[in-house]
């Protein structure tokens, strides 16, 4: 989640309008290219600099700002039905958090049925807000439908197998399971106060055509540790990698298989915009724009499993702990998604954007918002005490 903070600050939105120098094949009837047509001041593009009222205006419409791809809504849209009220307790605790948060929109589902929904005064039900890291959670869905469908053949495949222009580099040897888990032990400076951090300069690296930057940049890095012996460190870089095993296995855009395996099935009713890099690939790990329901309408569609769509159990498998945080006892890192206690887990972006999922509940809670900082300013601590609360007083009502 902070590497996207840096990357954002550095070159990728400095540069991103102007036109892609590839594209992947995609479905032409559903995906559509979206490109600014004038190259702004590159001081205009600087994320993290943005003032709030900026971001509230930008982050409602990042396809003005930056090329992408924009998926069509499904055929036929997931009804959301409006369910029992929460205790007027539980929606004060939530309003009170709502504001503390600068949330520009809330839904909370619970069997499926709309329980609490909320919107800040200009933003309302049918605009977009763009999720900076929870993106990395529908990149981990992506490579489950990879795998049910055989494209990626299994978690133990060498990452070389895929993107044999890593053959010889730091990534030799390392699998797809360990990229998915951030477990890969190759060496990364993620300090996004660090200009020259590796975070901050992945993706100012000199494009080459029909490869990712990402690939690019990873040609460079070398090993902390031995191969197999990785320790957890959070590296949006491998999400990016992530993205480009996918893809380089299907053939497809991470957006043009969203259209198939995430927008048909789960029934998104309003349009999916998905950010590309300087050569015309989808970002892995970042920057995708949804509607609140829409976010609330992936999270219960994972919440039911992504039954026909990715192995089973996957979401089960993706959201436990397979790195546990000694420190933080109950959280932990799974294949993209944060692991929380009581079996919850969830996707986190900066800003405030996430989506938790609590299976024992039969409950999702989508939020954007429009946080001060990308990270560190206590809001999120204060939204997960809230979201505790609601857990235990929905368990009973």
């Amino acid at each position: 989640m902070r590497a996207i903070a840096t990357l954002l600050a550095a070159g990728l939105l400095s540069s991103c309008a102007t036109a892609p120098a590839q594209i992947v094949p995609h479905a032409p009837d559903a995906v559509r290219i979206s490109n600014p047509a004038e190259l702004r001041d590159p001081a205009e593009l600087q994320v993290l600099f943005w003032d709030q009222a900026t971001q509230r205006d930008r982050f409602a419409r990042m396809e003005d700002y930056f090329a992408g791809l924009e998926v069509a809504p499904a055929a036929q849209p997931r009804a959301l039905r409006q369910g029992r009220p929460l205790p007027p307790s539980i929606v004060s605790a939530l309003d009170d958090a709502f504001a503390a948060n600068h949330a520009m929109g809330v839904m909370v589902l619970q069997d499926g049925q709309v329980r609490y929904e909320r919107y800040a005064a200009g933003f309302g039900a049918n605009r977009r807000w763009t999720s900076f890291s929870v993106a990395k959670s529908f990149t981990s869905a992506l490579l489950g439908a990879a795998l049910a469908e055989g494209a990626i053949v299994g978690l133990d495949d060498p990452v070389t197998r895929y993107i044999p222009a890593l053959a010889g580099t730091a990534y030799d040897g390392v699998t797809v399971g360990q990229v998915a888990t951030m477990t890969s032990g190759v060496a990364w400076n993620e300090d996004y106060a660090d200009p020259n951090s590796d975070v901050a300069r992945m993706l100012l690296v000199e494009p080459r055509a029909g490869e990712p930057q990402s690939v690019t940049y990873a040609r460079n890095l070398s090993r902390a540790e031995p191969v197999g012996e990785g320790r957890w460190r959070y590296n949006t870089l491998e999400t990016n990698l992530l993205g480009d095993i996918v893809m380089a296995a299907t053939g497809k855009s991470l957006a043009a298989l969203a259209r198939n395996k995430i927008v048909e099935p789960a029934g998104f009713a309003g349009s999916l915009f998905w950010m590309n890099d300087l050569t015309g690939q989808s970002i892995g790990g970042c920057c995708l724009s949804l509607t609140v329901a829409d976010y609330a309408r992936f999270g219960q569609w994972v919440l039911e499993g992504g039954s026909g769509v990715v192995p089973g159990g996957w979401f089960q498998r993706a959201g436990a702990p397979y790195t546990a945080f000694a420190q933080r006892p109950g959280f932990g890192y799974g294949y993209q998604w944060w692991s929380y206690p009581a079996g919850a887990f969830g996707a986190q972006g900066i800003f405030g954007q996430s989506i938790t999922i609590y299976p024992e509940q039969r409950m999702v809670v989508a939020i954007v918002s429009n946080q001060p900082r990308a990270t560190g300013g206590g809001e999120r601590e204060a939204w997960m005490k809230a979201l505790t609360h609601l857990a235990a007083a929905s368990a009973t009502q």
